[in-house]
């Protein structure tokens, strides 16, 4: 493999449902960006790695082995990149799931000869610290959401929390987590924008985010639903199909149709300071506290795992298709001695 130069990095930070595929297929359109759609390697191993024993250098290529079956049976496929496992390890300076990660996106890089690989796997910012250890000059883009909007699409989502009370913790501790990063990082290496300015103002916004990249503004990265990465990641499941569609520009504001007014109050109580630091209006009183209260808790947990299993039960089988052979490696790992 080509070593005449190293990629940079650009890690997209915050959480999920808030437009990050879609500013991912934006970003992939530029020659200079290197952007697939992400298998979510450190959330899924980091909790994995005790099943591996000291990383020695046998444990390590093994880790690796295992990481890369994993990203080759992502629902949507790294088009024309091939990982190659040798390389990985020759490249490594130590022994850490956080340089595979690296490697791994510097090889989607290399292979379209691009200067950044980039990241969406957003829960990475909460392993900043690691990050900011492996990755030389990394740039990090927050994307954020109305929380309340976020809450309405995990809703439907085959992944993530369900309950709004659980939807609003998830939100809240992510914002928290990048608010807390963006103080620590250089202005040159943290771009913040909200979703709300990308779908009714894209081209500003874009043309703004490739200054700071230092990276030339295409006019296709604007029709990106006409890629085959687009059509690939909508093709792959049910809450991507959005990507085949030019930006709709007035997919705000969803939550004041599609949740009740307790629930708006259950998300504003929990998150109503992160709310206000990120310019979202508050809509309620905030203060019918029996809301979120220990007994009301419990039984909005009770709820949420209930509605997680209704969801799956619900799914196009499709869609838990595609899951199930990475599911099937994560099962393997668990359950072989190392």
């Amino acid at each position: 493999m080509n070593n005449l130069y190293k990629p940079l990095g650009i890690q997209i930070i915050g959480t999920q449902r808030s437009g990050s595929n879609l500013l991912r297929v934006i970003l992939d359109q530029s020659e200079a960006i290197a952007s697939p759609h992400p298998p979510h390697i450190l959330v899924t191993f980091v909790p994995l790695l005790k099943f591996y024993g000291p990383l020695n250098e046998s444990a390590y290529k093994i880790l690796i082995n295992d990481v890369v079956d994993y990203v080759e049976a992502n629902p949507v496929p790294w088009e024309g990149i091939k990982i190659n496992r040798d390389w990985t390890f020759e490249n490594s300076t130590v022994y850490s799931i956080f340089e595979i990660n690296r490697l791994i996106y510097e090889q989607a890089a290399i292979t379209k000869k691009a200067t950044y690989w980039c990241c969406k796997s957003m829960a990475n910012v909460h392993y900043a610290d690691e990050l900011e250890q492996h990755n030389a000059n990394l740039k990090y883009i927050y994307l954020y959401r109305d929380g309340r909007d976020v809450a309405v699409s995990f809703k439907k989502a085959i992944v993530g929390e369900k309950h709004i009370y659980h939807l609003a913790q998830q939100w809240t501790h992510d914002q928290q987590a990048c608010i807390k990063l963006a103080e620590r990082i250089e202005e040159d290496r943290f771009f913040a924008l909200n979703y709300e300015t990308l779908i009714t103002q894209p081209e500003m916004l874009i043309r703004k985010l490739c200054k700071f990249l230092e990276i030339d503004y295409a006019d296709n990265m604007l029709s990106f639903y006409n890629s085959n990465e687009s059509k690939a990641t909508a093709a792959a499941g049910e809450m991507w199909q959005n990507l085949e569609k030019p930006i709709m520009n007035n997919n705000t504001g969803k939550f004041h149709k599609e949740l009740r007014s307790d629930e708006i109050e259950i998300f504003e109580l929990v998150s109503h300071d992160v709310l206000k630091k990120l310019n979202y209006p508050i809509f309620t009183s905030l203060t019918n506290t029996r809301l979120t209260s220990p007994d009301a808790v419990e039984e909005y947990t009770a709820d949420n795992n209930m509605l997680k299993k209704q969801i799956l039960t619900n799914a196009r089988q499709s869609d838990l298709d595609r899951r199930e052979l990475q599911l099937q490696i994560l099962r393997d790992i668990k359950s072989k001695v190392l």
